[in-house]
């Protein structure tokens, strides 16, 4: 089941309008998460609002919003006045410009979203829009105002739908200079680039995202079933330290070695990886079933209340 949408409206180009949603594409709410709660009593943890000088709570009607001008001094600004100044929801997306993809720098990038026709009607200019964007092999690039702010978007086709992300503005994205300065100028071998060239070509493959492990979330998965079956844990080993790399050839010559003897070894581990991928979400929804069933059955008493909650606290 799709979820809600973030947002309906229309479609602009030029004369050509049609009625679409827009939905997101990603989500973080499969990931585990946790709650606060009382060592001692095993309680969830709230927070309350209060007043930093008087530690007094304040009721949420009270609560305005500040702008910080010194250390002490803010500006108050009123629910009214931030109404007033809203950008009005048009709930049109208009296409203003065609640029090439390769125009758009990555760091504007913000969040990807699902753009689709709303409802039966619509869906020839829907793809009328869709088929243009896609036989000029560029990006559309339009506005939308969401919760009261005017958002760049950035328009491609993606199979029968569109793909719409969000881009940042200019005051947003810092210069690289202010980081990259400080970097040395190093003159690198012809040999030392041929060695790492090598490498690079044994661990070159395809872009495969199934393959992709989430090994700390696996690991927070194995961690929950084995308390929730009363398995003692056991106690970390400490990390092995490695000796710093001094001579820079023979570390790459080191390294293209060891790629030359694991091709195999390699290929197997993305097949598990795969697989392991695959079931992320498997392992994730029976947290004291599937998994906790291989544990002694001594230890199957759940464990308190509390912890079994997956909400963000």
């Amino acid at each position: 089941m799709a979820p809600r949408a973030n947002w309906k409206g229309f479609l602009r180009l030029s004369l050509v309008t049609c009625p679409v949603a827009l939905y997101p594409a990603t989500s973080d709410t499969e990931k585990v998460s946790f709650n606060q709660i009382n060592r001692k009593t095993g309680h969830r943890i709230k927070y309350a609002k209060v007043d930093a000088d008087t530690g007094d709570e304040v009721a949420n009607e009270d609560i305005v919003k500040g702008y910080k001008v010194d250390t002490d001094t803010y500006i108050e600004v009123s629910k009214d006045e931030l109404e007033d100044i809203a950008l009005e929801s048009t709930h049109t997306i208009e296409i203003d410009e065609f640029v090439p993809k390769a125009d758009i720098d990555s760091r504007y990038l913000i969040r990807p979203y699902y753009l689709v026709p709303d409802g039966k009607v619509g869906h020839d200019a829907f793809a009328v829009v869709r088929e243009t964007i896609r036989s000029m092999n560029k990006v559309a690039i339009g506005r939308v105002v969401l919760t009261n702010r005017e958002h760049i978007i950035a328009l491609e086709p993606l199979g029968k739908g569109l793909m719409g992300t969000l881009l940042r503005y200019p005051y947003e994205v810092r210069s690289e200079k202010d980081y990259f300065e400080d970097i040395q100028d190093v003159k690198i071998t012809k040999d030392m680039l041929e060695l790492a060239r090598h490498i690079v070509e044994k661990k070159s493959g395809t872009f495969e995202p199934e393959r992709f492990e989430d090994h700390y979330e696996s690991a927070l998965i194995d961690l929950i079933n084995k308390k929730r079956s009363g398995v003692r844990l056991p106690a970390k080993a400490a990390p092995k330290t490695g000796g710093n790399v001094i001579n820079l050839m023979d570390a790459l010559k080191r390294s293209l070695a060891t790629e030359q003897q694991a091709p195999a070894s390699t290929k197997a581990k993305g097949k598990k990886s795969r697989k392991a991928a695959a079931g992320q979400r498997e392992m994730l929804l029976p947290i004291g079933g599937k998994r906790a069933k291989e544990e002694p059955k001594k230890a199957e008493k759940p464990a308190r209340a509390p912890a079994r909650s997956r909400k963000a606290g």
